[in-house]
């Protein structure tokens, strides 16, 4: 794609917003956790613009359905798959389907005290040079007594793909790469139910963003995330949101 129609394409990224084609994530970012074989996991994901456009114009709200499921047996090695369905503005929302994956092992897998270990992608979109964001990331992480667990890593995208808006109106080159870092926890002198979490993934391009919220368990099996959405640069990612997302496990 040209520069030119690269800036034209970033303009409308930033008009119609960003959602996540999401792998098992915390608020924002992906985590360590991989889904058990054999089951699967329902999202519902909205995202909506806390202010207006600065021409006083405002963002349609951005709406996720996803379906992960777990593929491999083994206790030690696990691995996920599934996709997504993105209603947004055009150009964006003529290609909704988006693919993710991701292998993984658990804590105390190989050893007492490892951590948790990730690979994936997501964001896999069918559209060349528009929705092929193409995410590619590794994770660590390790719960710690009273802390909570810390998770960080690091991430790649593809710079190419209009969605990413790594290129501003100007054609000014942002971030096609950055941080990934986490903190989340059970808050069980309250409530098992009750789980919070702060993440932040680093880069000046449509997914660089510092996001906090926590989740209430209705139901072994339903939860439901209350969160918010800061993005590091306003002219690629657009006005924060406010993110809430429906988890449903089964079997």
């Amino acid at each position: 794609m040209s520069r030119i129609l690269l800036s034209a394409a970033l303009t409308c990224a930033v008009i119609a917003g960003t959602a996540h084609a999401t792998p098992s994530t915390q608020i924002w970012i992906p985590s360590t956790d991989v889904q058990a074989f054999k089951t699967f996991h329902f999202g519902f994901d909205t995202y909506i613009r806390a202010n207006r456009n600065d021409d006083g114009s405002r963002t349609p709200a951005i709406v996720d359905l996803g379906l992960t499921a777990g593929v491999l047996p083994f206790p030690k090695l696990q691995a996920e798959v599934g996709f997504d369905l993105i209603d947004q503005a055009d150009p964006f929302g003529k290609y909704p389907l988006y693919f993710n994956a991701k292998v993984g092992t658990p804590e105390d897998a190989w050893f007492k005290g490892s951590p948790a270990v990730a690979v994936g992608g997501y964001n896999f979109g069918t559209k060349s040079d528009v929705t092929d964001v193409n995410i590619v990331y590794g994770l660590v992480a390790k719960t710690l007594p009273v802390v909570g667990r810390l998770s960080a890593g690091y991430y790649g995208l593809n710079q190419d793909a209009a969605l990413a808006t790594v290129f501003d109106a100007n054609g000014v080159k942002g971030d096609s790469s950055g941080l990934l870092l986490s903190w989340d926890r059970t808050m069980t002198e309250i409530s098992d139910k009750l789980w919070l979490a702060v993440d932040y993934q680093g880069g000046d391009n449509a997914y660089g963003a510092l996001n906090f919220g926590l989740s209430w368990a209705f139901a072994k099996n339903v939860s439901v995330i209350f969160g918010y959405d800061i993005y590091n640069d306003k002219a690629r990612g657009g006005e924060n949101t406010y993110t809430v997302q429906l988890d449903i496990n089964f079997p």
